[in-house]
């Protein structure tokens, strides 16, 4: 019987796409770019631009409550979210139901694959 030997670097994939979210291989960061309208009223994407929201710069790179100059709900800086493509279409999907009591007046965005698009759109922009 032979043995299949799995190097590191199928390792490193295989866990690499736990993190996507279903719907994201055909995502499209330009049709995200129209759904992130729904976002700019109160999202900025522009580093310390805080309005109604947080700036979403560098979302990726952050936790939940974070930023020092934004007022977050308590519930969401208890929340423990890193935010990753997983966390981040769970909680747009329905915010309250994620994070019961947060802040964020939204009611959710249902279709997958406008948050595979959305999603796609902020992983290019918010570096």
């Amino acid at each position: 019987m032979t043995r299949l030997r799995v190097g590191p670097i199928w390792l490193i994939l295989a866990m690499a796409s736990l993190s996507v979210p279903a719907g994201a291989a055909e995502a499209d960061a330009t049709r995200g770019e129209k759904q992130f309208e729904e976002c700019v009223a109160c999202h900025k994407m522009e580093p310390g631009a805080n309005g109604v929201g947080p700036s979403l710069h560098r979302i990726f790179e952050r936790r939940a409550g974070e930023l020092a100059d934004f007022r977050y709900s308590p519930a969401l800086k208890r929340s423990g979210i890193a935010w990753t493509a997983e966390t981040v279409d769970t909680f747009i999907a329905d915010p309250q139901k994620t994070v019961p009591a947060n802040r964020m007046p939204y009611a959710g965005m249902p279709d997958a694959s406008d948050r595979a698009d959305l999603i796609a759109y902020l992983l290019k922009t918010s570096r």
